[in-house]
């Protein structure tokens, strides 16, 4: 064992140790009526992780691709033994199954209008990030969640990561030191932007629900299954989708929840495509203490630095970086000074912390305890995404007043806080 591991090990994780309830398996007392809407591949992880922590019944799916929910339900029976109802229009498995838990797992524009709905129904929430795709949308989920009650979870699964918990523990210790400035980063490019010709729908799929409120455009095999966060009307690219985890981590360790001014900029490689997520951007947030920077590249290569992904905390007494795969990491700044180093605690499939999170969720609604992503706190974390990409297409600064959640005389700005919505969808009131 290297020396700066054993002291992690010895010194760092026992000392968190304290941090740590919300991530050992709750007894489960009960078994919720369960049901998932939106059947890809991250929603069947989050489902999959709830079938095994043997605290819910899947009674129904929903997708408006049965190319997605077919082989769902096929998983689902293969692993409970029972074939749950599905459903193409969300309002009707709402209304007819009345689930207990629902989870919601698709593109980002589709998030709002489910989720208030589920919470009229008198159901729990387990809400994929970001909350919504624009900063209305998410007060009112929020409006709604004071008005039905209901526990709601947020899919920032970061916030739980034990290797997270004892790095944010390790960060307000002050062995950093005063930290002015944060960064961060995911400079790698995931998503699939090769551009193909439109084309019909797959056979059996409701093109036009799944573009919903959404402005309507022909069906582009780049855009579904998985490419959406390629395309401004259906998402806000990398900085609403990674860039959320990590606005997540620095808001987790600020008492400022709120950034004062927002500056972004970015670009795409052809101006002339329908994918127009920025393939780089930068923005930078003035809190009231401290400098926030977020950064994405899709240029440069996954190897062209020493960590590729995650948040740096500058501080006087060294820099500590937050990561993912390579978990996290102090460089002290005293000459002579170990390293100190924790490894990444994460499950397969994907590399992530999703049963720390569900089992969390579940004693949340037991206990009535607030969970560890809760609706409020996520919803500040969206809203520095999404005020960064108002920046980004406005080509300028804005001022933000986090308490009131408004844009601080600007009504170019104030207009982008919420888009029209496609008829016969009706935007929600809060």
């Amino acid at each position: 064992m290297h020396r700066r591991e054993f002291i992690v090990k010895s010194a760092i994780v026992g000392a968190a140790a304290g941090s740590f309830p919300n991530i050992i398996l709750a007894k489960k007392n009960k078994i919720y009526a369960t049901a998932l809407i939106g059947t890809g591949w991250w929603g069947m992880n989050i489902l999959t992780t709830a079938i095994a922590s043997g605290s819910c019944k899947v009674v129904a799916i929903c997708d408006v691709d049965p190319n997605q929910s077919r082989p769902a339900s096929e998983k689902i029976k293969e692993l409970t033994g029972t074939t749950p109802k599905i459903y193409m229009d969300y309002r009707e498995l709402l209304e007819k199954e009345k689930p207990e838990i629902t989870i919601i797992a698709t593109p980002d524009h589709w998030h709002a209008l489910p989720a208030i709905k589920a919470l009229e129904m008198g159901s729990h929430l387990y809400l994929e990030k970001p909350i919504a795709h624009t900063i209305d949308e998410g007060k009112a989920i929020v409006a709604a969640q004071k008005k039905y009650g209901g526990t709601v979870q947020v899919g920032l699964h970061r916030h739980v990561a034990p290797h997270n918990v004892a790095g944010m523990d390790f960060l307000k210790s002050g062995k950093v030191g005063e930290i002015k400035m944060v960064r961060a980063f995911v400079n790698y490019d995931y998503h699939e932007r090769t551009m193909r010709p439109d084309m019909e729908s797959p056979s059996g799929m409701n093109w036009d629900m799944w573009c919903g409120p959404a402005p309507f455009r022909q069906y582009n095999p780049g855009i579904h299954p998985k490419g959406f966060r390629n395309y401004l009307d259906y998402s806000n690219g990398m900085c609403a989708d990674w860039g959320v985890h990590w606005m997540d981590q620095i808001l987790w360790w600020s008492e400022e929840k709120h950034p004062k001014t927002i500056y972004s900029t970015g670009g795409v490689f052809d101006p002339e495509s329908p994918a127009n997520a920025p393939d780089w951007q930068t923005a930078t947030f003035e809190f009231e203490s401290f400098t926030a920077q977020w950064e994405h590249r899709r240029i440069g290569g996954a190897k062209s630095e020493k960590h590729n992904i995650g948040v740096y905390f500058y501080g006087t007494k060294g820099t500590f970086h937050m990561g993912w795969l390579d978990g996290w990491t102090f460089y002290p700044s005293a000459r002579g000074a170990e390293e100190v180093h924790m490894d990444h605690t994460l499950h397969a499939p994907d590399d992530q912390n999703i049963p720390e999170l569900w089992d969390n969720f579940i004693k949340s609604i037991e206990t009535g305890n607030k969970p560890a992503a809760d609706i409020e706190n996520s919803q500040y974390a969206t809203n520095m995404s999404l005020l960064a990409m108002m920046s980004y297409k406005l080509g300028r600064s804005v001022n933000w007043d986090g308490e009131k959640q408004i844009i601080i005389d600007d009504q170019e700005a104030t207009k982008l806080m919420r888009r029209a919505y496609r008829k016969p969808w009706e935007y929600p009131q809060f």
